[in-house]
């Protein structure tokens, strides 16, 4: 799944340009993805359009999140860290926490590693037509050979 987001990501710069569901499906098994895969990745992909959709206004700037097991074994400690970097940097507000955080609870099998949250991170301000500054941003892409972000 996180192999089809990137490459969505790559070949679609702005979630506008990319075809219609069907369509999109028949271009990634042509480029050679697995039908569970791309599966897979529509389905996070609409859900992520329907909660960015219903973005509510964020939680007071002095609130706390509590994060429940579930979240905290889905994430691990690498991603967790990560998360609250890019709060406290101010690249990530509340809200979009949130959106993150379900995005992360909507992965079909976890727990996600912190090359996966990367690309889910960068999946999210996508969906927005964002993009961090240029040093957050160096910081999201992927490094690993396998991955097609670098």
């Amino acid at each position: 799944m996180f192999d089809v987001l990137a490459y969505l990501y790559e070949t679609y710069w702005r979630p506008d340009a990319c075809p219609e569901t069907g369509q999109l499906a028949k271009k990634l098994s042509a480029v050679g993805f697995e039908t569970e895969e791309i599966n897979d990745a529509l389905t996070w992909l609409d859900g992520l359009q329907s909660v960015t959709h219903n973005l509510a206004a964020p939680p007071a700037s002095r609130s706390m999140r509590v994060y429940v097991s579930q979240e905290l074994d889905l994430l691990g400690t690498e991603a967790l860290g990560f998360l609250h970097f890019l709060e406290g940097a101010g690249v990530l507000s509340a809200a979009l926490r949130e959106v993150v955080l379900d995005r992360v609870l909507a992965v079909p099998r976890g727990p996600v590693s912190l090359d996966d949250f990367k690309v889910l991170l960068l999946l999210v301000f996508w969906s927005l037509g964002e993009e961090p500054d240029a040093l957050i941003l160096d910081e999201l892409f992927v490094e690993d050979a396998d991955r097609l972000i670098h």
